[in-house]
């Protein structure tokens, strides 16, 4: 049961965005912006590593969510997803991939753990500037939402069906539509 009083029973983040649909407009383009507008990563590996930062935030809700996108976008899959969470160093993607979920992770530590070796690694897998940037905005927008999620104890449903069902949605449709299941 959410920490506050929501106008529905929507689980997750879209019950609280519900609660301020002013915020959810800006939170919602950030993520319309990030994860499906033009970009030279993938949106499937994008996914991945809001997942991966959600994982490692250990927001169940934010990870599950993303992760189930994720497999059901071109190039992933649910045992990819599971890979990337388990060990992505061990997980069947490239060594780009690899290298951006490092800074990832670092992002998730704090911002200040990245480092220019951490950067040239990146790049050394073949990681544009732009990549790079969309890395650690993902991952830092991430800890936002998996605080605000956990902050405020978002109802985080266990039905494995409720994820897949939000997965293909989210996959289809992106983040800007009235749908309320989930961001």
């Amino acid at each position: 049961m959410p920490y506050i009083q929501t106008p529905d029973n929507i689980p997750g983040i879209r019950g609280l965005m519900n609660f301020r649909p002013d915020a959810a407009l800006a939170l919602n383009a950030l993520a319309q912006a990030l994860l499906v507008e033009d970009s030279p990563l993938p949106r499937s590996e994008r996914e991945l590593i809001a997942s991966y930062v959600s994982s490692r935030n250990e927001c169940k809700f934010c990870m599950t969510s993303h992760g189930a996108i994720a497999a059901h976008l071109p190039g992933c899959d649910d045992d990819l997803v599971k890979a990337v969470w388990d060990d992505y160093q061990k997980a069947d993607i490239s060594d780009k991939m690899k290298s951006l979920l490092n800074i990832a992770g670092k992002v998730q530590q704090g911002g200040k753990f990245v480092t220019e070796t951490d950067i040239a690694a990146a790049r050394e897998q073949g990681a544009n500037d732009l990549e790079i940037h969309d890395t650690v905005l993902i991952a830092a927008a991430f800890c936002m939402f998996n605080r605000y999620v956990d902050g405020l104890g978002a109802t985080t449903p266990d039905d494995p069906a409720f994820y897949d069902i939000v997965g293909r949605q989210r996959a289809a449709e992106g983040y800007m539509t009235k749908s309320v299941l989930m961001t």
